[in-house]
């Protein structure tokens, strides 16, 4: 009795084993057919790259001069069922699931196909004698699954079925049974078969059928169409797959590469629709290796090129009508980009919208890694509130918005004042640029709650550089830029800061305001703190756009005296990022010599971007107010 036990104990444990080890998210797609699954078209560069590690094949064929063992998984890059065959719709349909579906979710194909055979091969019941009457070729490409395509596929199925969860079924033949009104009936036969030998039910396992070549195509076997769209009466659990607008080759049989490409994709569309996943709800998105993909659906478009940060990448279109690109690998941090169709500049419709290089834009985040928590929301910190501010500025004669971020502790300690911070955008951007791209209102949340900066009410106004700095004809460039933007200096001091102490429960007195900007904001910055220093205490540039400055005469000569400047001013930053050449770090280091008090950040690695300007704004705030 005892050793009976120990018997059944070990293989409770082994039986446990097996069952830990099957991944759920792993999904198994079995695909089997003739020559267009067997794949017909020839393998281009841009089939081999880009295929994403989670999207995996797993070998039909041992094959030892390709290194291939039957069995093994590997990267899907094609092809797929045998070395000597060529792009399949399998590729594309992969591809398409891994990008649709969640980060955790693998995606595993076995492809079991031969070109020109019957639905019979696949039977079997029907096989042996279907094959004996075959040619030499035939014969040739069905021993490579040892005489029995069907078998292989079963076999490799088992396999998989320890690892992962089989999803579901493609199949694409009937080129060889051309118009036969029992082609259902005979396939229902072989999906019965599969369902019954690897213990499946056909709810949970649908079979995607896909269409022959149209006849608007020149199909040879479009007749068979017909029959493909009527499987559903015999396979309740079948699903067609359209093959319209895809061309053929040339013999009337197979598709060119990119109408497989596109049937891979109408293939995943129906299989995630059926997942209850919407296709291509995540575009725009990026890659594990900072690659922007984005997608356009504009059939009658005949061009449309993929425009970010100035490089431009042509877009592929499919018979779909859909338009594809992608980018090199990017740095990390925020990137405005547009789509140009047929000439005409325009905002990707499925990026949200962001105000940036002088209008309307998309952009995308190439995230970074924990080390950019700092303006991301963290649980268990309270958020404070950005709230769209309307004011009537009467030096203009005309009302204007500022965006106002006040802290979470603002709305329940109605007896406190508050420190205020006026934070400016740079050219091209407006008031919404700092909460929108800049993340500013998490940088604050996270600072103020870490105890590393004082509760404190920040400010942002256009500014009026939301238009491009262009210099009227014949005037001077240093002149016309020195009054660009000039306009905002008497809306800050007669306008916007009244209005704010007016609105909100701040703190009036220059010991307890500040400003700052980035780029245009940060000469903005220069230029109404330096002249208003009966206004302000302390102040920030980062990456500010000061240009041939003499930093002995600037202002009114106000850096000629250090002592006297150092008392008026509790803190001064510069920041820059270190690939961008501003000119900042040279101009700091000039003041420093005239004895000057300020610090100095240099962002690792960034650009003249919104990274940079994050970074140093969670610098520069901690210093604010103490």
């Amino acid at each position: 009795m005892k050793k009976k036990l120990l018997i059944l104990g070990a293989l409770l444990i082994g039986l446990t084993k097996v069952s830990a080890a099957v991944d759920p998210n792993f999904q198994i797609y079995l695909c089997f057919g003739q020559s267009n699954m067997e794949g017909n078209a020839a393998i281009e560069d841009e089939d081999r790259t880009g295929v994403d590690p989670r999207f995996m094949a797993m070998y039909a064929v041992d094959d030892e001069k390709a290194g291939w063992k039957k069995g093994e998984w590997h990267t899907a890059v094609p092809p797929q069922a045998r070395p000597s065959t060529g792009l399949t719709p399998v590729d594309y349909f992969g591809r398409k699931m891994v990008a649709n579906l969640p980060e955790n979710v693998k995606v595993g194909t076995i492809t079991v196909a031969v070109g020109g055979a019957s639905i019979d091969l696949f039977d079997k019941r029907t096989y042996k004698a279907y094959l004996k009457k075959q040619p030499d070729w035939m014969k040739q490409f069905a021993a490579g699954y040892n005489g029995n395509p069907y078998a292989r596929l079963i076999e490799l199925a088992k396999i998989a079925q320890k690892q992962g969860v089989i999803k579901g079924i493609l199949l694409h033949q009937g080129e060889t049974n051309n118009g036969d009104p029992n082609w259902p009936n005979r396939v229902k036969t072989i999906y019965n078969d599969i369902l019954k030998d690897l213990n499946l039910k056909a709810a949970d396992v649908p079979l995607l059928v896909g269409e022959t070549v149209q006849k608007d195509q020149g199909g040879s076997c479009w007749a068979h169409i017909a029959v493909v769209d009527s499987i559903a009466k015999t396979i309740p659990t079948a699903h067609v797959i359209s093959s319209k607008g895809c061309p053929q080759r040339g013999d009337g049989l197979h598709f060119i590469a990119e109408s497989y490409r596109t049937m891979g994709k109408r293939y995943a569309n129906m299989m995630l629709s059926l997942l209850g996943i919407i296709p291509d709800a995540n575009y725009p998105r990026v890659d594990k290796d900072h690659r922007a993909y984005v997608k356009l659906h504009a059939p009658e478009a005949k061009e449309v090129i993929f425009d970010i940060c100035g490089k431009k990448y042509p877009m592929k279109k499919d018979y779909d009508g859909d338009w594809y690109g992608v980018s090199d690998p990017l740095v990390v941090g925020f990137h405005y980009y547009f789509l140009n169709v047929d000439g005409v500049q325009v905002v990707d419709p499925a990026s949200e919208t962001y105000f940036g290089c002088c209008r309307e834009a998309s952009g995308l985040e190439v995230p970074e890694g924990t080390e950019g928590n700092y303006y991301r929301p963290q649980q268990g910190v309270a958020q404070g509130q950005v709230r769209s501010v309307s004011y009537y500025a009467a030096s203009q004669g005309k009302f204007r918005r500022a965006m106002v971020y006040t802290p979470a502790e603002y709305e329940t300690n109605l007896n406190k004042r508050y420190p205020v911070l006026y934070l400016q955008h740079g050219m091209g951007e407006d008031e919404t640029g700092w909460s929108h791209q800049g993340y500013m209102q998490h940088i604050m949340d996270n600072l103020i709650a870490e105890g590393k900066a004082e509760p404190m009410i920040v400010v942002m106004e256009s500014g009026d550089v939301k238009q491009p700095f262009v210099p009227r004809p014949g005037k001077n460039v240093d002149e016309e830029r020195n009054q660009y933007g000039a306009s905002f200096y008497d809306v800050i001091i007669k306008d916007l800061i009244p209005m704010v102490d007016k609105t909100f429960r701040t703190k009036t007195d220059r010991d307890h305001r500040a400003m700052a900007g980035l780029s245009w904001g940060g000469c903005q910055t220069f230029n109404t703190v330096l002249n208003n220093m009966d206004k302000f205490s302390a102040f920030g540039t980062f990456s500010g756009a000061l240009f041939g400055v003499d930093v002995k005469t600037c202002f009114n000569g106000v850096f000629a005296n250090a002592d006297k400047y150092n008392s008026q001013i509790k803190y001064m930053f510069m920041g820059c990022g270190s690939e961008e050449n501003f000119g900042t770090e040279k101009m700091a280091q000039q003041l420093k010599d005239l004895g000057i008090k300020l610090d100095v950040y240099v962002s690792p690695g960034t650009h003249h971007e919104w990274l940079t300007w994050r970074r140093c704004l969670k610098e520069f705030v901690p210093h604010l107010f103490k």
